[in-house]
């Protein structure tokens, strides 16, 4: 199955610090939002951003896989629609790092609906740009 979103991001820095940017509750939180993330498959877990009168802020998540430190992924359930969110990190040749994510399961009627793929596009982007900073 196609992703709905696949986005590439590179970081001049190492695997080792882009996996703990992926799975340290306190990272996470720095770049996208306050969490009780914790990396081991099955754990239940929530992102809590600041709610708006569209959001209630909160996204409930479930690690599903975890290959450390190539790749982790889990669900991602927030108003009413359950996607699932894949990161796989590599080395890459110049010594940058590639980051990597998919995210698949938006339902037909979300992805019909005008701007919201785009829209989940940006945010991911506009988390990535502050991860470059903590990465730099």
């Amino acid at each position: 199955m196609k992703p709905d979103v696949s986005l590439d991001f590179t970081f001049a820095t190492t695997v080792e610090k882009v996996w703990n940017a992926l799975t340290d509750s306190n990272v996470l939180a720095q770049w996208i939002w306050n969490n009780d993330f914790k990396a081991e498959v099955g754990h239940k877990f929530q992102f809590r951003a600041e709610p708006s009168e569209w959001w209630d802020g909160i996204v409930d998540c479930e690690v599903l896989t975890i290959d450390e430190p190539n790749s982790i992924s889990y669900t991602w359930a927030s108003a009413g629609e359950t996607t699932t969110v894949v990161w796989t990190v590599t080395k890459q040749a110049d010594n940058t790092v590639r980051l990597h994510l998919d995210q698949s399961g938006f339902s037909e009627e979300t992805k019909a609906r005008e701007g919201a793929i785009e829209g989940a596009k940006y945010g991911w982007t506009s988390m990535a740009d502050k991860l470059t900073t903590i990465l730099a």
